[in-house]
């Protein structure tokens, strides 16, 4: 009688996320024991570059001495303290760099463990802001068509991704979609910008009739990640801030996959050259290491809140908030960004890692819509086969990449750590991996 495997204990004992898990049966779990730089180990001594940043959260590589030289050090301080009624110096200089990241515009960060729970604390705070001013009608919300902010009961509903929002829409009190801005919905002769005007005009009209009812309006910016790697003009961030401020609507962006140097700049919204009232950071914050998530709001709307009453505080907590080791390890991916001139290096490495998708795939007769935002790369397939992003996945591991796309949308995004060789073997790993994809169905 052998020993049960880590892939047999797994599947025993283990109920994966957004997975069937009968699916496992034909498709076998990957049992990873290690990780080095842009590469992953399994059990079979197989190296995968880790092409999607392990659900685009680790943005250093794995295993990273300087941000495990950072974590070693505080296990040996303190590892945890609860943070109602108590405070500690990781969770202190965090919320100052974070805040001195804008301009001291967002000055208060207010911390939970994942992303969902950031949207859920912004949704609730801008309702809840609204009511201590004495409009509680002020309670509804407002997203973009396909917009992805998490899956739990409160962030679906701001999410407009049917696999997600429709299995548990009896629980959800949905919100309203407008039009994305998508660039890919140009009309012939019109720009990126212009399809973001026209989405930006359908938003004001929205305002205009319902902004007594309505809370905030909630963006993905630049990039709306789980509905393809939709990407569009800072264009319509710009209208969407001075609506917001015309209807007196709050402005809510999460950042938490594209924010921390995605999309080319530490925040994407300042390629608008705009703030939110709330900005929600997640994922890459701590560098992949451990579960961190943050609401950074205004003084504004902190100050609504400060009162006598406790009715008047904000009513949300999470038994790890502020955990001492995770803002340990965000302090050591900020560090690294200041130290390593991550912005800068990153443009660099965007513009070959784009280079090198545009020579490959840029003429393959099935890819549309070849599309870039700093470190994120996209396109779509054109292909009938409903198991595309399966095959597509199983034959990329074959070749030694992660990539998973998202339905027909093939995507890149990688650690920020690739040289020219990495770059390489992800490229002619994706070629040979959509090669095989579109080979016709056996039978």
């Amino acid at each position: 009688m052998h020993a049960p495997s880590l892939l047999e204990r797994s599947l025993r004992s283990v109920w994966h996320p957004c997975t069937q898990m009968k699916q496992h049966e034909a498709l076998p779990l990957v049992p990873i024991v290690r990780g080095e730089g842009p590469w992953l180990i399994d059990a079979e001594g197989r190296r995968l570059l880790d092409g999607i940043s392990s659900w685009w959260v680790n943005l250093f590589g794995h295993c990273n001495p300087r941000i495990n030289a950072a974590l070693r050090a505080q296990l040996d301080t303190l590892e945890h303290v609860m943070l109602a009624g108590f405070t500690h110096e990781p969770v202190v200089e965090l919320s100052e760099r974070l805040a001195a990241l804008t301009g001291h515009r967002l000055g208060h960060a207010f911390y939970a463990s994942d992303g969902a729970s950031a949207t859920e604390i912004a949704l609730k705070m801008s309702a809840h802001y609204w009511r201590n001013l004495g409009l509680a009608e002020k309670s509804r919300f407002v997203s973009l068509a396909g917009s992805y902010h998490g899956e739990t009961v409160g962030a679906l509903a701001v999410t407009d991704v049917a696999i997600f929002r429709d299995a548990y829409a009896p629980l959800v009190r949905a919100g309203t979609t407008v039009p994305t801005p998508d660039a890919r919905l140009a009309l012939p002769g019109e720009s990126a910008a212009d399809v973001a005007r026209r989405a930006a005009a359908a938003l004001e009209a929205h305002l205009a009739e319902h902004h007594a009812q309505t809370a905030a309006l909630i963006v993905e910016p630049l990039v709306q990640g789980a509905s393809g790697m939709v990407m569009y003009d800072p264009e319509y961030l710009r209208l969407a801030r001075a609506l917001c401020d015309r209807y007196r609507v709050h402005l809510i962006a999460d950042e938490i996959a594209v924010g921390c140097g995605r999309t080319g700049t530490f925040f994407a919204c300042e390629q608008a050259g705009i703030w939110p009232d709330f900005l929600c950071l997640s994922k890459g914050i701590s560098g992949g290491y451990l579960p961190l998530s943050l609401v950074l709001a205004t003084n504004t709307v902190y100050a609504a809140f400060y009162a006598d009453s406790a009715t008047r505080a904000f009513l949300h907590s999470h038994s790890y908030t502020g955990n001492p080791l995770a803002c340990r390890a965000a302090l050591a991916t900020l560090d690294i960004f200041e130290q390593d001139g991550v912005l800068a290096a990153n443009r660099v490495l965007a513009r070959q890692l784009g280079d090198a998708v545009r020579a490959r795939f840029g003429a393959h007769p099935a890819v549309r819509q070849l599309r870039q935002r700093g470190m994120i790369l996209a396109f779509d397939v054109a292909t009938e086969r409903p198991d595309f992003a399966r095959n597509f996945f199983r034959a990329g591991l074959d070749h030694g990449v992660l990539l998973r796309p998202i339905g027909n949308t093939v995507y890149f995004m990688p650690p920020y750590i690739l040289d020219a060789a990495h770059v390489a073997h992800l490229v002619d790993g994706a070629a040979a991996a959509l090669a095989e994809a579109l080979e016709p169905a056996p039978g």
